[in-house]
């Protein structure tokens, strides 16, 4: 099979991990390409790549250069993972023989809108999801049919072994990890870990915040306001957090809204005890107190309490970061990502959509 994605993402994120995980997991059996926008995403990738402007949804030259790829590669499968890439993948196959199947890897309720009908319906032949919710969401939608949508699971392997962790400033290191916009709740994080130092009234912890975004001056503020920015780190973006990830004791997703994302994998798989809001899928993955620790999300005082239980439990967190380490390890294989995805290609090829 010929598969093509397409990226325009200007920077590194969850996103765009997926597509590198997919097209790993594809690219021993298939034909795979890659049609991206910036070289911080293409230069991760060992497949035959285009760059190309993505610069909208009318873009006319990306759009001519995708339908010349199609055609040159005898491409089965076109896979967009942004807004302006759902669009131009559809009109591409269009003038092809090609399928569109779309990546949605967060919930989004689409209203009825003429504009919602033409991307996720007219132009796109199918979706991926990575969590049942997201799918129920997308149904809620009148236009959206059941057998258009498949739950692909994400595809993660870490070689721990191949990780040196990085030196710990404190006994106790909280890390998270995502893009510094309002919807990932930083904000909220530094509210209940400034609760936490209060309450324990200690310096003998940290929290490293990774990632970048347009928050950034504000959640540095905000620590100076809780007078806990001694205690805490922005590292920025970081091409490889995972020895972060791996000297830390506890990892923290705050975020309002979520599909299943990367970074909750990644903590797993890095030996970290998880505390995290009932955002997207993640239920569908993790049990309370069984894999992780919930907090609603804006509960301040919960959040704190999490914290302060988890620092004086080495125990707890020790059976949280077991159980929930051999949890993505058993559903989250290259192999059984592979084996879906070409399942569902084959299916929308046959025109059972």
């Amino acid at each position: 099979m010929n598969i093509l994605f397409t990226c325009s993402a200007r920077k590194w994120g969850g996103n765009e991990a997926w597509v590198l995980n997919a097209i790993k997991a594809l690219s021993g059996k298939h034909n795979v390409y890659l049609a991206y926008r910036e070289s911080v995403v293409g230069e991760r990738f060992a497949v035959p790549t285009y760059r190309l402007p993505f610069k909208n949804e009318a873009d006319l030259y990306t759009l001519a250069k995708l339908v010349s790829i199609i055609r040159k590669k005898n491409v089965d499968i076109i896979v967009p993972t942004k807004r302006k890439d759902y669009v131009l993948a559809g009109l591409a196959c269009k003038q092809t023989k090609a399928k569109n199947i779309l990546i949605l890897g967060i919930v989004r309720d689409l209203k009825k809108t003429l504009i919602n009908n033409l991307v996720y319906n007219k132009l796109a032949n199918g979706i991926m999801v990575n969590a049942y919710m997201i799918k129920d969401v997308l149904l809620k939608s009148p236009y959206m049919i059941p057998e258009k949508i498949a739950v692909i699971p994400n595809s993660l392997a870490i070689k721990k072994k191949a990780v040196t962790p990085v030196p710990k400033k404190k006994p106790f290191m909280i890390t998270s990890l995502g893009e510094l916009s309002e919807r990932k709740g930083f904000d909220f994080l530094l509210r209940g870990f400034a609760r936490f130092v209060h309450e324990l009234n200690t310096n003998d912890v940290e929290l490293i915040i990774i990632g970048s975004g347009g928050q950034l001056e504000n959640l540095k503020q905000l620590s100076q306001n809780l007078n806990i920015e001694h205690l805490v780190t922005f590292t920025g973006f970081q091409k490889d957090p995972y020895p972060m990830l791996l000297s830390s004791d506890v990892f923290a997703l705050t975020s309002k809204n979520e599909g299943l994302p990367y970074a909750i994998l990644e903590a797993a798989l890095l030996d970290n005890a998880i505390i995290a809001t009932k955002a997207g899928g993640i239920e569908e993955l993790l049990i309370e107190r069984k894999h992780c620790l919930y907090v609603k999300y804006g509960d301040e005082i919960s959040l704190s309490h999490k914290l302060l239980e988890l620092y004086n439990d080495g125990g707890m967190r020790k059976k949280l970061a077991v159980n929930a380490q051999f949890t993505v390890e058993k559903h989250f294989s290259p192999e059984i990502m592979e084996q879906k995805m070409v399942s569902f290609f084959q299916k929308i090829q046959q025109g059972n959509n």
